[in-house]
Parts: structure tokens; sequence; C-alpha cells
């Protein structure tokens, strides 16, 4: 080997042995828990692999649904009981689950998600983002896409949801098994019935 040879490869040695290094430094100072803020590097990262996460083929399909009061309506209903558990109704990712992902969920209406395309913001609801929390909904059926078409539309309307719209979403959005039995004793006071009694042997989990 030439002394150019040895001198490239000390050199790949000496990088590899200081990233091992410093790998092993900060799992021993972090581990790998989601509770961990991330740093401004990792940010960065996320938001790169997001941005690359569509192939560039992708990037180039226009949107075949139309934009109309009617599609937003079903995307924003489609929205709000599928994807607000992560994202909120307005898009901000403001949610107990959003906010302790790894990295958080991102604001969908900032420049980084309405400034990618059509074409990637559809690859990206049907395949997903490796390493990011973001599932793959794809399902292979046309109409499976054209649901993904539709919220692509609604995350383009997201900066303008009204304090309206969101309400009606509030409504939409899954409930919890305590949040049903809170609305079922609601209910059964208002209508004037005895409230439950728990037995001993009745118990939550």
């Amino acid at each position: 080997m030439s002394k150019h040879g040895l001198f490239f490869a000390g050199a790949w040695s000496v990088i590899v042995i200081a990233l091992a290094a410093g790998a092993v430094f900060v799992l021993g100072a972090r581990g790998f828990s989601a509770r961990e803020h991330p740093s401004g590097l990792e940010r960065w990262v996320a938001r790169r692999v997001r941005s690359m996460a569509a192939p560039a083929g992708a990037k180039d399909r226009a949107n075949p649904v139309p934009n109309s009061p009617e599609v937003l309506a079903q995307a924003r209903a489609h929205w709000a009981d599928h994807c607000a558990g992560c994202h909120a109704n307005n898009g901000s990712g403001d949610t107990e689950m959003g906010k302790h992902m790894y990295p958080p969920s991102p604001d969908m209406r900032q420049p980084e998600t309405q400034q990618m395309t059509d074409g990637e913001l559809f690859f990206i609801i049907q395949n997903g983002v490796r390493m990011t929390g973001k599932p793959a909904w794809g399902g292979g059926s046309a109409h499976d896409e054209e649901d993904s078409w539709k919220l692509v539309r609604f995350i383009r309307h997201l900066p303008l949801v009204s304090a309206q719209e969101e309400s009606e979403m509030r409504s939409l959005n899954p409930k919890s098994p305590d949040e049903l039995q809170e609305e079922q004793e609601e209910k059964q006071f208002l209508n004037g019935d005895e409230p439950h009694e728990h037995t001993e042997h009745e118990h939550h989990h």
C-alpha cells in the first residue's frame, strides 16, 4: 500500500474510532430515551429525512382531487378521526401523543411542511417515514389513495383552519374510555337517571 493509502486508511480509522467513542459517550449519558429533547442537529436531520422521504418521481405528482368545500369537509372529518391524535386538529402537533414522540410531531402549518409538494405529502401519508414515528397509511386501493390526496388538500388548508372548524372537529375526535364514561354519566344525569354505583368487584384500568 502506498504512503497516501496508508495515510487515508489511518485517517479513516481515527474517524471511526472517534465516532464510536462519541456514540458510547452520548448513549452512556443520554441513552435512547424518548424523553430527551432533540438537539438542533437532530431536528435538522429529522427535517432532512422527511424532505428526502419521497423519491424524485413522487415529488412531481399533481393532486388529482379537486379543491372544493365538499373535499375539505370530508378530509377534515378524516383528519379529526385519524390524524389529530398526533398532529392536533389545527396541525400544530400540540397533543399528548405528538409532544412525546421522538422527534415530536412537527407544526404542519409551518413552511417546512407547506413548502413540500403535493406529491411529497401524498407519498409520506402513504408510505410513512422511517425512524420518525410517522406510520404508513397506504392500503393499496384507489379509494385509499383518494383519501390521502384529500388529506393533502386539508394539509394545505391547515394555516387557515377556523375556530368553528376546530370546534366541529373536536366532536369527531376519538374518545378515550374515561371520556366515554363521563359522557354517559352526563347523559344519565340530564335524563334524571340514578348514577351507576360500582360494585366492589368492578374496577377501572
